[in-house]
């Protein structure tokens, strides 16, 4: 080994390629660019990866078909009427009773009780939503089916909240 062996080994940053300084750098006259073309002159840049050569685009060749409303579905715990016979009798059943007895875990928009098996205790269920057999079964043992009322839907001004709207409410309020 000698010193024609030696090597600076690989260098932490990579010079800066410094096009047009003539002929001698090896990036002079056309820089790199070659000569005409569409990348030949500045502004034109490299086309997206989607780019397919001037030809309709991939993604307005397929058809666009159907809607999707999972975004605006709800998720509903179901639970069994005889799944409520692990509770004492008389008492009140909810969605923190439920999670607590760990018959529903995860979380849910609220909680429907189906009317699978027979109940053998008097229970108050609160929930968003009972089936026919379900309320039935539960009345029939002297319990109270008692149904959570959905949110309310906003109102919506249709008159806008600009300028406007704000001077007519000064107007009657009086101010």
């Amino acid at each position: 080994m000698d010193l024609t062996h030696l090597s600076i080994g690989v260098p932490k940053r990579k010079l800066k390629k410094r096009v047009g300084r003539g002929p001698g750098s090896g990036h002079g006259k056309t820089c790199g660019r070659g000569h005409k073309g569409q990348y030949a002159s500045a502004g034109a840049g490299k086309p997206a990866t989607t780019f397919t050569g001037g030809q309709t685009p991939i993604h307005r060749t397929f058809p666009k078909r159907g809607f999707s409303n999972a975004r605006f579905r709800k998720v509903w715990a179901e639970v069994n009427v005889q799944d409520l016979n692990s509770f004492d009798d008389g008492a009140t059943v909810d969605m923190t009773a439920l999670k607590a007895a760990r018959l529903v875990s995860g979380s849910f928009d609220g909680v429907r009780i189906l009317g699978e098996g027979e109940l053998g205790k008097k229970l108050t269920v609160k929930a968003d939503h009972f089936t026919k057999s379900a309320r039935a079964k539960i009345e029939a043992k002297g319990g109270v089916c008692e149904l959570i009322p959905p949110p309310r839907k906003p109102v919506r001004n249709k008159m806008g909240q600009g300028k406007h709207s704000a001077k007519v409410k000064a107007a009657r309020s009086g101010t």
